[in-house]
């Protein structure tokens, strides 16, 4: 069984529709489970349902939220949890609210580096997506003959450090965990030892985490070498947390590296999850 935990569509930072998005889960990564992980956002379930109904694959219904730990990012995978729970949406307001009032700022320092792009530009980039973010300012960037890809934003822009980088907000890491638990979900730390978050994601920390409800850690990841993998794996074994796998698929938006199916979650580990 083929299982893939961590995907975008179009209604975060992803290229496909929902549907899209699981129609090439079926031809081509040839899954049997698909999770739609949107950031901050489920408004791509019920077309990624409907879809995966008609080609008969199991949708896993997920989210991806932005959260701080500590100063530093961490983005936390959500599964099956109630999507109307007031205090997440409440929670998930602010963050995409986070998004869309840093965006003005953002092409404002753009601009002074004679990059000119408006908020119209983003907007036809961004689409149905809950809320416009960097990736659609990048997009945009493309768009306009700027750059060439969506990754020449992020390096020498977008990234924290870069000279149109805008903070914004983020959910408290403990408080994104106690919300999905209330909310009848599963909690999963995505890529956990990237892009900084491995300074403060020590033994320690995912020990607390899973006091406080962590069920899941996401080990393999295109974002993980070896050696990360395998000493995640160990710490998720001394924890008896799940171990899981995934490509981060957001179509076009990332390399071909994140195909669909790059990483998988074992039929085991999927079953202590969501069972």
């Amino acid at each position: 069984m083929r299982i893939d935990l961590h995907t975008h569509s179009n209604r975060s930072d992803g290229t496909d529709t929902p549907a899209e998005l699981v129609r090439n889960a079926v031809e081509v990564a040839r899954l049997d489970v698909v999770a739609l992980t949107d950031h901050d956002a489920t408004t791509g379930w019920d077309e990624a349902q409907v879809e995966a109904d008609a080609r008969g694959i199991r949708l896993v219904r997920g989210i991806e939220i932005s959260t701080r730990y500590q100063g530093e990012s961490v983005h936390l995978l959500g599964y099956e949890f109630d999507p109307t729970h007031p205090g997440l949406v409440a929670e998930l307001r602010k963050v995409l609210d986070g998004r869309d009032n840093r965006l003005p700022l953002v092409l404002e320092r753009l601009a002074t580096h004679g990059v000119h792009i408006t908020l119209e530009d983003v907007a036809a980039q961004s689409g149905d997506a809950a809320a416009s973010g960097r990736p659609h300012i990048a997009d945009a960037m493309v768009a306009k003959g700027y750059i060439s890809h969506r990754d020449e934003a992020f390096d020498g822009w977008l990234n924290t450090g870069g000279r149109a980088h805008v903070d914004r907000y983020a959910a408290p890491l403990f408080t994104a965990v106690k919300l999905l638990k209330e909310a009848g979900g599963r909690a999963v730390v995505a890529h956990p030892w990237s892009r900084g978050s491995d300074r403060v994601l020590t033994a320690a920390a995912f020990a607390r985490l899973q006091e406080a409800g962590l069920d899941g850690v996401e080990v393999d990841h295109n974002d993980h070498g070896e050696r990360a993998r395998r000493e995640l794996r160990a710490i998720a074994a001394d924890l008896d947390l799940v171990v899981t796998g995934s490509s981060d698929y957001h179509g076009t938006g990332k390399s071909g590296a994140f195909r669909l199916g790059a990483n998988l979650t074992a039929p085991d580990q999927l079953t202590r999850l969501l069972d």
